[in-house]
């Protein structure tokens, strides 16, 4: 199952789903490809993103490949599958569109990338990151120093799970057992914080 949304890119409409089992947002290919390239109709957007899917391939990109379809609302009211990104994929895709409304976007994922090169060479740079995009959405000091001793502990924790020769769902598993008995919620419900520092 999956919760059917309708998300506004400049008045304009992107179709979206969220995927419960895999807990991600999926995003209308043609809706984005038709906004960022102003096509005018969403027949000429799915040409638009049929030529662009071509190019992509004999350019060896495995994006094509990997992005799925799931059923949306079209416009004569019919659900029909549709072409669909992960938020991975859609940035990605946004990366291969030459297009005016497209570079603002692109000059915001050389600046996440370039901030993650400079958190590999410099751990502390993600914790004071982490205070600052915390202390923005307006969460107590007290919550955010828990919250990051959670991270460090859990990364330990797992760290050594590695060592050992625990590895990739074993750890998720284990991971979700120890924090619904601890916290008595699942690894998914105590990641989602408190929307409001009131609510704590």
């Amino acid at each position: 199952m999956a919760d059917k949304n309708i998300k506004l890119f400049e008045n304009k409409h992107v179709r979206t789903t969220w995927a419960e089992e895999k807990e991600e947002w999926f995003f209308s290919i043609v809706d984005v490809v038709g906004i960022l390239t102003d096509q005018p109709t969403q027949r000429g957007a799915a040409k638009y993103w049929s030529v662009l899917k071509v190019r992509l391939k004999n350019e060896g990109s495995q994006l094509t490949t990997n992005c799925s379809q799931l059923k949306m609302t079209a416009e004569d009211g019919k659900e029909r599958l549709t072409d669909v990104a992960n938020t991975e994929q859609l940035l990605r895709l946004i990366q291969s569109i030459p297009s005016p409304k497209a570079e603002p976007f692109k000059i915001w994922l050389a600046k996440v990338g370039a901030e993650c090169i400079d958190e590999i060479v410099d751990h502390e740079l993600t914790i004071d990151r982490a205070l600052v995009t915390y202390a923005r959405k307006g969460y107590p000091r007290e919550w955010i120093n828990q919250r990051l001793q959670v991270i460090q502990a859990r990364k330990d924790l797992t760290d050594e799970w590695d060592n050992r020769g625990v590895k990739g769902g074993k750890c998720a598993i284990l991971t979700d057992k120890i924090t619904k008995v601890w916290a008595g919620l699942t690894t998914r419900q105590y990641k989602n914080p408190p929307s409001r520092a009131s609510d704590l």
